[in-house]
């Protein structure tokens, strides 16, 4: 396997096409905006980045961002492949992101790119821990051997204070939930503080397992500095909570890093702010290679959205997000990590998940899917989990509602 780095993009420039690669080549290497004397053809050949394919795809009068363009440009779309030697950087992921998604974004030639897939050498594996848990790990502390883990977020996002967090947390533990999170809002304000919900989030936790033998999963949001991240770890793990959850653009990197490094438990690690990175089609990342970086950092779980979903990302993305959440980084170091479904989700889109991603390791979170039935929380629950179990039996939902009054009921509002 090459021991250099590749990264593959989609390139809109009003230059000539190979010169505009090379000019990107160039400043994410040993190049700048003129020839420099210590650039010798030596040093070049050894750290210089490779454009190894370059394909024409098409034109267009338009460009797809500002920028400072010719009068009476025309616009070429292509498809490039870059590549560094490792020697560049060494296998660091904080130095891979400067490489691979650094000032290339701004550069004079480029109206339009995004990054579409990054093949690493096995180095990055031998260098970053991955995931701990990943997925056979969260099964076992969340005891659900099979299946999806149905879970939910406490909401409101804000505006609940510890111990009302904590009756919702009791309701929805009676009703047989196997994961809750806190939503990405709810960290450390002084209506909710960290320590007091924990605490208060535990003790129901720690009632529910002892009365029903079953310890439910709780992901806290412990964002903060790192100093303060690990602390609240720390108060989690002490009583005898089984997962944490930090907010992946807000810690960065170096962050997620370093908690991976303290954690003894799996990390739960939202994508919150996904939107400024994707959402313009010829602007940013692509799912597939940016979660890479977070699986190498130690992320157990990866949101990816879900089906029919309250956000403006389509169906296609979503799944494509979720499958490359599932897949092996390398053949025999697969650094599994589980894909986590929410936004809007109910079971009317649990057999088109099932039938899409090919498995049930993920999370599956609904909020108001579970707390809008008309039962209560507990039919709620129970009406996913009858969803879920259709999808993976192949049963039309409407025929598995027949002798399910929880299902039956839930259609009526989803």
């Amino acid at each position: 396997m090459s021991d250099r780095i590749h990264a593959s993009y989609w390139l809109e420039t009003w230059d000539d096409p190979q010169r505009a690669a090379e000019v990107i080549a160039g400043e994410q290497s040993s190049g700048t905006f003129l020839a420099l004397a210590n650039e010798t053809p030596a040093l070049k050949a050894r750290a210089g980045a490779r454009v190894e394919r370059l394909q024409v795809l098409d034109s267009v009068a338009q460009p797809s961002l500002p920028g400072l363009y010719p009068a009476g440009s025309r616009f070429t779309r292509c498809l490039l492949e870059l590549s560094w030697p490792l020697a560049n950087l060494g296998p660091s992921l904080p130095n891979l992101m400067a490489t691979i998604a650094g000032n290339l974004f701004e550069l004079r030639q480029v109206s339009g790119l995004r990054i579409l897939d990054l093949t690493l050498p096995p180095a990055f594996a031998a260098a970053n821990p991955g995931p701990a848990f990943g997925i056979a790990g969260t099964r076992r502390l969340a005891g659900v051997a099979s299946g999806p883990l149905i879970g939910t977020i406490v909401k409101p996002s804000v505006g609940l204070d510890a111990e009302q967090t904590a009756a919702e947390v009791r309701q929805l533990i009676a009703g047989g939930i196997d994961f809750i999170k806190d939503d990405e809002l709810q960290a450390d304000g002084p209506a909710c503080p960290f320590d007091d919900r924990v605490r208060a989030v535990m003790r129901e936790v720690n009632h529910g397992a002892q009365r029903l033998g079953k310890r439910v999963m709780v992901a806290f949001n412990l964002t903060g500095e790192l100093d303060v991240m690990k602390r609240r770890h720390d108060l989690v793990l002490q009583l005898g909570g089984t997962c944490v959850m930090a907010s992946l653009n807000s810690i960065g990197l170096v962050g997620l890093r370093a908690l991976r490094h303290h954690s003894a438990l799996p990390i739960h690690a939202h994508r919150n702010g996904w939107g400024y990175l994707n959402r313009h089609p010829a602007l940013g990342w692509d799912y597939a290679p940016w979660q890479q970086l977070w699986r190498l950092a130690g992320a157990d779980h990866l949101h990816v959205n879900g089906l029919a979903n309250k956000f403006s990302e389509d169906d296609h993305s979503v799944i494509a997000a979720a499958r490359a959440v599932l897949a092996p980084l390398w053949p025999d170091t697969p650094m599994a990590a589980m894909p986590v479904f929410s936004s809007g989700q109910t079971g009317r889109v649990a057999a088109a998940t099932h039938a899409a991603v090919g498995s049930t390791d993920l999370i599956f979170a609904a909020g108001g899917g579970i707390f809008g039935h008309p039962g209560g929380v507990a039919a709620g629950v129970t009406a996913l989990r009858q969803a879920w179990q259709a999808a993976v039996d192949g049963v039309p939902l409407a025929d598995a509602a027949r002798d399910q009054p929880e299902l039956r009921d839930a259609l009526t509002f989803w």
